[in-house]
């Protein structure tokens, strides 16, 4: 009825108004065409992969490209199958400066068997991310990406402050699977054990229910703070964090292996300070770093072993003057960075001084470095014994890693790495009988020892993260070699479990397998090296083997070696499945190390400790490269 009360003039003009606005909708749909049905046609989950910042590039895949021509050909293993292209992990999109952070800390532990109430775990961790933005300041702090590498002024500044990251910039988090939950269940176990028996102490012993003492400093509890951080175990970690604010004290009248306080402590209180932003744990840093230089007040500048940390007095052994060459060239990731940090050279320029004194030294053989250094002459002692093993070890990991920590410049340091592995190459690969296992022994005076040391397994990790960092494809094939042969000291042997030292047959002989333990070599300390190097080898490649092979030792461990009232002990005999002989002893390592390599190898998720932006120093204790890769 109103239409037709309208005149015509106004009915032509209503007409023509519908279709003017009916041509321009069919227009501009057509000319958004097919962009527009793509971005329709998308999954909710490609779109949310999009980057939220114009000009963000794809994250680095911490994934090697398909091996290029070796530079170097295999000198005495030319069997080595060449490297399979790597399984590329699902990488997100997002900001280059994503914040590391632990699982969420309030997902309920379920035992291995519990495969029903896993599945729903993807479900469930949407819901308890969205309730839990009141705990994202615990979850940690950015590192900045672009730190300079030049070298720190003496002028003292205030110390760098990470700053947090709210939840909305950062990616969605991996829910945890079931083996990482096994490895919080099993790391909840130990620190039972240490938190009811040996709270502050420096280690448990189990059996007993009591503890021992090495400096007195808490070393347990300053291993595993970052460890429970990544784990995303919160009130744990509050809980050690009372403790380091309250009652560990530095002036104290004892000695301290330098080396040993360097990695332990400085280490995990340093990695701490970046992982939660915590100040408290930078200046805890500072003290314990300040109180370990007198070390360095020898004739030569190589440092002394012992320090008296109340006294600021330092010696070396009782029984010699030198120092071990590993213990004297692995302190340097952690000086580096606390000079960084907090713009006092002195740390730095102590540790450097070291390095590049043992970059001009003879007695070398191909890179290999002898296993003393004495304090006075600065020079090599007990020439022509060469290892990878015990007293030398670090020293080629750190070669490698302080080249990555400051951004690739320091070129010595990788001249000396990229020497000594073909010097291992050289004169140290051999290969087993009857599977063939390349292994890595000993040259002692021109003879060659078919002898490996459990330490040396770190190797295989240490190999693919320098192939990982663009060296020769040649060092990957290896460390894919060596890796197995780690994981057979374990397989061939009667608990599963490595003991300290084995010896490889190289001569078949019937009934005799690769791996020869003897009495006296057949302990296990709980070390972490051949977990450290399966990290590392999946982390790089994809393949599900390593992550495999890993959760065979976790089980072993528990079998063999938990004990029921709380904690992990060492055994004195792998080859006894029916009394492995407890030693009533667990390192601080198991939790600083041990625990923290097996939750990140089963884990999907390379921003959990990204390996383009953290270097691990030598007891798993994460530190920022400063220029990202």
């Amino acid at each position: 009825k109103k239409w037709k009360q309208l005149s015509r003039l106004q009915r032509s003009v209503i007409l023509f108004l519908f279709a003017f606005l009916a041509v321009c909708g069919v227009i501009s749909y057509t000319s958004m065409g097919e962009p527009w049905k793509s971005l329709t046609n998308k999954s909710l989950d490609d779109q949310r992969t999009e980057p939220q910042i114009p000009g963000l590039k794809l994250a680095n895949p911490a994934v090697l490209p398909a091996p290029q021509k070796a530079d170097a050909n295999l000198g005495d293993y030319p069997e080595l199958s060449p490297q399979k292209p790597p399984k590329p992990p699902h990488v997100r999109r997002g900001p280059s400066n994503l914040q590391i952070k632990p699982p969420r800390r309030d997902v309920r532990l379920k035992t291995r068997h519990d495969s029903s109430r896993i599945e729903e775990e993807p479900v469930q961790a949407d819901k308890e991310e969205k309730m839990e933005k009141s705990v994202i300041s615990w979850r940690g702090a950015v590192i900045e990406p672009d730190q300079s590498t030049e070298p720190p002024s003496s002028k003292i500044k205030e110390p760098e402050k990470p700053s947090s990251v709210e939840a909305e910039d950062q990616k969605e988090p991996v829910p945890i699977n079931e083996r990482q939950l096994a490895v919080i269940e099993a790391f909840r176990h130990a620190w039972k054990g240490y938190k009811d028996f040996a709270w502050g102490h420096d280690e448990l012993k189990p059996l007993s229910k009591s503890y021992s003492e090495w400096f007195g400093l808490g070393l347990t509890l300053i291993d595993a703070l970052d460890t429970m951080w990544i784990l995303g175990l919160k009130e744990e970690f509050e809980e050690a964090r009372k403790w380091v604010a309250n009652d560990l004290v530095f002036d104290k009248n004892v000695d301290v292996n330098l080396f040993e306080s360097t990695i332990r402590i400085l280490g995990g209180l340093l990695s701490t300070y970046h992982l939660s932003g915590d100040s408290l744990f930078l200046e805890k840093a500072k003290d314990i770093g300040n109180r370990l230089m007198p070390a360095f007040k020898t004739p030569s500048k190589i440092p002394y072993s012992d320090v008296n940390i109340g006294r600021g007095t330092a010696h070396p052994p009782r029984w010699t003057s030198d120092s071990t060459v590993a213990e004297v060239t692995s302190i340097q990731l952690e000086f580096r960075e606390l000079s960084r940090l907090t713009g006092d050279e002195k740390f730095q320029k102590a540790v450097d001084e070291v390095m590049k004194h043992v970059h001009t030294l003879s007695g070398k053989n191909d890179g290999l470095v002898p296993m003393f250094i004495n304090t006075n002459s600065g020079q090599f002692t007990h020439l022509g014994v060469y290892t990878l093993g015990a007293r030398a070890d670090s020293y080629y990991e750190y070669l490698l890693k302080q080249w990555i920590q400051g951004g690739k410049k320091e070129n010595e340091l990788l001249e000396d790495y990229m020497r000594a592995i073909e010097g291992v190459k050289k004169h140290l690969l051999q290969r087993s009988q009857p599977k063939k296992l390349t292994f890595v022994g000993e040259l002692a005076h021109g003879h060659f020892s078919a002898k490996m040391d459990h330490l040396v397994c770190f190797l295989p990790g240490t190999l693919a993260l320098g192939a990982h960092n663009g060296l020769t494809a040649d060092h990957m094939k290896l460390a894919e070699a060596l890796i197995e042969t780690c994981y057979e000291m374990y397989a061939q042997v009667e608990t599963g479990l490595s003991p300290e030292i084995v010896h490889f047959n190289l001569h078949a002989q019937k009934g005799h397998k690769d791996v020869e333990i003897k009495p006296a070599d057949r302990h296990n300390l709980l070390r972490p090296e051949t977990v450290e190097s399966l990290f590392y080898m999946y982390r790089f490649t994809g393949d599900k083997k390593y992550q495999d092979w890993g959760w065979e030792i976790l089980q072993n461990f528990n079998k063999y070696t938990r004990v029921p009232t709380g904690g992990y002990t060492s055994i004195n005999n792998v080859q006894n499945p029916s009394n492995p002989e407890p030693r009533d002893k667990m390192e601080s390592f198991f939790l600083g190390e041990t625990l923290k390599y097996m939750f990140l190898l089963f884990s999907d998720d390379i921003d959990l400790i990204n390996l383009d932006k953290y270097v691990f120093n030598t007891e798993a204790h994460p530190l920022p490269i400063w220029v990202p890769a």
